[in-house]
């Protein structure tokens, strides 16, 4: 099976596997597993930040800044698609006991002036305005990448109004690999960002948080209140640094597997693109098929190719490191032959 249904589907490399078998572990939550101290090091060197917090998952990552920085009763601004509104089960009203203020964004970028607008003044009737939340890069758009003029004008309303800043950054390094910045180009303009390490990058298990210090300190705190304290993590961690040192450069091949998909998609009678890929997701329209979504992912795993459904009539396909340019080519001739 050419497996396209998610990025979290890879499996960890052969140097992966040998670094998780000879790692030197610890007790992390006694703060003494030496390979997740040398992660969370590297990964706040790396993102320009003064600390950073090994975390389970991308949801865990989100969930413990919303946590850090809101009260119960607060409000926080996010996109109307995006994967801490749309996918987290709700668990900032949950958790946290806070309630978005949603803003609808083009391709996962919102409008600066809207969410000026949407920041709350000070009235007794109004919930206080805690967080502002961005998705770099957006999923349900299809792995759109949101600029940096965009993040940074954002940021700056945010300053205005003494309201931090937070980047659901799990395909974070998809978005500076696609276009040629550094990760700090977009992290300059957060007060935190969680980045996966189980995506593109490879890991079995595992995001990071990272922000100031004392942020890092209370989400450490939530994190061990959720039953998210962990013991000999460096298991883990030491994947993880495989990830950051010798993953990030070569998401720059998934990008061009999803590019050769999307090119081949364009030239198939039928099939209709969401948008071009700005990274390693492809969203493909199948109205003109007349086929369900089920009916269309039931022919195509026929077809020895597994996708997602992504909404009426849409398909999601993801390309990463375990898909080859070969796998890519046998998955355009199945697309052909169902259509």
């Amino acid at each position: 099976m050419i497996d396209l249904r998610s990025d979290t589907l890879t499996q960890p490399t052969k140097r992966m596997r040998q670094a998780i078998f000879e790692a030197t572990v610890g007790d992390d939550v006694y703060g003494e597993d030496p390979t997740i101290n040398r992660l969370e090091e590297l990964a706040a060197e790396m993102l320009g930040k003064e600390d950073s917090l090994f975390v389970t998952s991308g949801t865990q990552g989100n969930q413990l800044a919303v946590l850090g920085f809101c009260s119960p009763g607060d409000e926080i601004i996010v996109e109307s698609e995006s994967h801490i509104f749309f996918y987290e089960g709700g668990a900032i009203s949950a958790l946290a006991g806070v309630q978005p203020r949603v803003i609808r964004g083009t391709k996962g970028a919102m409008d600066p002036k809207d969410v000026k607008s949407a920041i709350r003044s000070e009235d007794i009737h109004f919930p206080d305005t805690s967080l502002i939340c961005l998705e770099n890069t957006h999923n349900r758009s299809g792995g759109s990448i949101v600029s940096t003029g965009n993040m940074k004008d954002i940021f700056e309303v945010a300053k205005q109004a003494s309201i931090p800043v937070h980047i659901d950054g799990a395909r974070l390094f998809n978005a500076a690999v696609a276009s040629n910045k550094k990760v700090t180009d977009y992290t300059q303009y957060c007060d935190s960002v969680q980045i996966c390490l189980s995506k593109g990058l490879g890991s079995p298990v595992g995001s990071l948080l990272a922000g100031k210090k004392e942020m890092i300190q209370k989400a450490r705190k939530w994190r061990k209140r959720l039953g998210g304290g962990l013991r000999q993590a460096g298991f883990l961690a030491a994947s993880g640094i495989i990830s950051l040192t010798e993953m990030v450069d070569r998401l720059a091949e998934d990008h061009e597997k999803a590019m050769r998909l999307a090119d081949a998609i364009e030239d198939i009678s039928g099939l209709f693109l969401k948008n071009r890929p700005d990274t390693n997701i492809v969203i493909i329209n199948i109205e003109k098929t007349h086929k369900s979504n089920e009916e269309f992912l039931d022919a195509l795993k026929r077809e020895g190719v597994l996708a997602v459904s992504f909404g009426e009539g849409q398909i999601r396909l993801t390309t990463h490191y375990d898909v080859s340019l070969e796998d890519i080519d046998q998955a355009i001739s199945a697309l052909k032959k169902i259509v």
